[in-house]
């Protein structure tokens, strides 16, 4: 039998486990108040054992490791560093960036949070997913999704439990969403260098701990992702965790040793000489030949699904999953999660691509993974700027066939989390980043955007009517799209960043949703727009095959037509569905006869 890692609690004893093959000594750490209490550990392999015989249900404890310290080796064995439990499922604090972190015989046990040993609870059998291919994933920033909620208590803007207030949950079920998909809600670390210029990572795209629900915006831990994801459920509501399992918070050879670091620095991928492989622009890369590495992710992964009963999972920079250096279709991880039974069924998503090289992979993933599809992003933005083809809009709306094949595993999205907003997209024709820091240098540099002729915000009204009808044509093309789609939140109301396509540390008015002065006529479109899909939810999958293309004369559409940037209009004509894409009336229509 598989031993468990962590801290584990039965029969009256509790037993702390932790993979650290290279270290010399390690220590347990228990923390009473001010006082730590350090327990030696005996090695059982290439991993370490410590065993109590009392139940120390809710005690905070971490980890010390003795060793070589010689970082362009890939050790980092320093015993004045508080070690976080890979394991860990909760946690004390919030990480915080100091140098301490990474200069050697500083004792950071002051600022590094303290893993609190679980409670042993029963885990009930998960339920089916709630979510299938096809329907609406609604994409939450969950701080910045409340903080600004007027019908949300203060005492809970920006948090998980927030998302089961009425008034969220009556806004989910009226623009029809399937599932919500919450960018990461796991223990993050800022940047280093965010703090210097005043701001923090708003997003979570940083973790350190991936079982260990975050305190900021998930203060109450498992049991208050457990209730939420129970409330949502019980209105039909699927809950999808965004999740890093592509690097760690401890970036590069000058971030911080915090927890995988200082135990098994093999867990990251390095190249020959040694060095950091940093695929993900990050840092460093998480090493995914490495069996340990694919067992965390697996360990994690299963913890969400048994504890809190999550419905699926979106990975970030999926691509490193695969990587062994190099991207393979058939990698260990995906028979892996499988052949896992608590896993199997669950709603896996690919982010598609990374910074590595090779590391643009659409297509090329599971036929049982749903994939984030930007070519329907690029190409729709472009047609509705007006220097997009028609034959690559029309591709886009029938699933995507040429990336995917006939049966299409796209999720086809007008704007995300990173980029513009969907309603920035039609109003500024460049990034706007000089809140970041960076000299407007960071964020995509190509947006496929337009203003309508003024650049940001404008009291002219034929553009404003202009900037409402190419965001109203964008949302009906969304919606006419087979395949699974995704709304950020927002969107649905023309929320804007102010120009900002990067808003990953704009922990502020940037980056919040502003709920008082939400445009309620565009989000009744969309409303109309997701009902209507949902009455015909059969076609969502699957594009009609038995039917003609048109001109707006009535005539077969031409090779020429379809390529030419000036053709704005088509029509599909079957038995039993036709479809209208008019560029020059700023109209998508769609019907399917029963």
């Amino acid at each position: 039998m598989t031993q468990e890692y962590g801290a584990t609690v039965s029969g009256g004893r509790t037993t702390f486990r932790v993979r650290a093959p290279k270290a010399e000594a390690l220590w347990l750490c228990l923390f009473e108040g001010a006082g730590e209490q350090r327990l030696p550990m005996a090695r059982e392999g290439e991993d370490w054992i410590a065993e109590i015989a009392r139940d120390l249900s809710g005690q905070p404890y971490g980890y010390r490791a003795d060793g070589i310290w010689s970082p362009e080796q890939g050790l980092w064995f320093d015993p004045a560093k508080l070690l976080v439990d890979p394991y860990a499922i909760e946690l004390d604090r919030r990480f915080v960036q100091r140098p301490d972190l990474a200069t050697f015989g500083v004792d950071t046990a002051p600022i590094v949070p303290r893993a609190i040993v679980p409670v042993p609870s029963p885990k009930p059998d998960p339920t089916p997913p709630h979510f299938q291919p096809g329907d609406l994933i609604y994409e939450i920033n969950v701080r910045g999704f409340t903080m600004l909620h007027p019908d949300v208590p203060e005492t809970l803007r920006g948090t998980v439990a927030a998302l089961a207030h009425p008034s969220v949950i009556a806004h989910l079920k009226k623009l029809g969403v399937g599932a919500v998909e919450l960018m990461p809600i796991v223990a993050w670390i800022d940047e280093r260098h965010l703090p210097p210029l005043g701001l923090s990572n708003a997003w979570g795209y940083n973790p350190v701990a991936m079982m260990a629900l975050d305190p900021g915006p998930c203060p109450g831990g498992v049991e208050e992702l457990r209730q939420t994801v129970a409330a949502l459920h019980a209105e039909g509501i699927g809950v999808i965790l965004d999740l890093v399992f592509n690097h760690t918070g401890e970036s590069d050879i000058h971030g911080g040793v915090l927890s995988l670091r200082g135990l098994d620095d093999a867990a990251y991928a390095h190249a020959a000489d040694g060095t950091l492989i940093n695929d993900t622009g990050c840092g460093n890369t998480l090493d995914f030949g490495n069996p340990y590495v694919r067992r965390l992710t697996r360990d994690a992964l299963r913890h969400f699904v048994t504890s809190c009963g999550v419905d699926g999972f979106r990975f970030d920079l999926a691509t490193i999953l695969a990587r062994g250096p190099g991207f393979a279709a058939d990698a260990p991880i995906f028979a892996e999660i499988t052949a896992d039974p608590i896993l199997a069924d669950r709603v896996m998503i690919a982010e598609p691509w990374d910074c590595g090289p090779g590391g643009y992979q659409l297509g090329a993933f599971p036929k049982n993974w749903l994939e984030w599809n930007d070519r329907f992003r690029d190409d729709v933005r472009r047609f509705w700027r007006g220097d997009g083809s028609i034959g690559d809009v029309v591709t886009r709306i029938a699933g995507s066939s040429d990336v995917f094949g006939p049966a299409t595993r796209t999720v086809n999205f007008l704007a995300a989390h990173d980029g513009f907003t969907l309603a920035d997209t039609v109003a500024y024709a460049a990034r706007h980043n000089d809140a970041n820091g960076e000299d407007n240098r960071d964020g995509h540099s190509e947006n496929f955007s337009w203003n309508c002729g003024v650049e940001g915000p404008t009291d002219d009204a034929a553009i404003r009517a202009r900037r409402d009808a190419d965001v109203r044509a964008m949302l009906a093309t969304l919606f006419a799209s087979t395949g699974t789609i995704l709304l950020t939140a927002g969107d649905e109301f023309g929320r804007s960043q102010m120009g900002n396509n990067n808003a990953y540390a704009q922990d502020n008015a940037i980056g919040w949703v502003d709920w008082e002065r939400r445009d309620v006529a565009l989000e009744d479109y969309v409303a109309d727009l997701a009902a209507k899909r949902s009455a015909q939810q059969a076609r969502c999958t699957a594009f009609p095959q038995d039917g003609d293309w048109q001109d707006a004369e009535g005539h077969a559409m031409t090779a020429a037509q379809w390529e030419n940037p000036a053709t704005g209009t088509v029509h599909y004509r079957g038995p039993d569905y036709a479809l209208s894409v008019s560029r020059e009336r700023h109209t998508v229509a769609w019907d399917v006869k029963s």
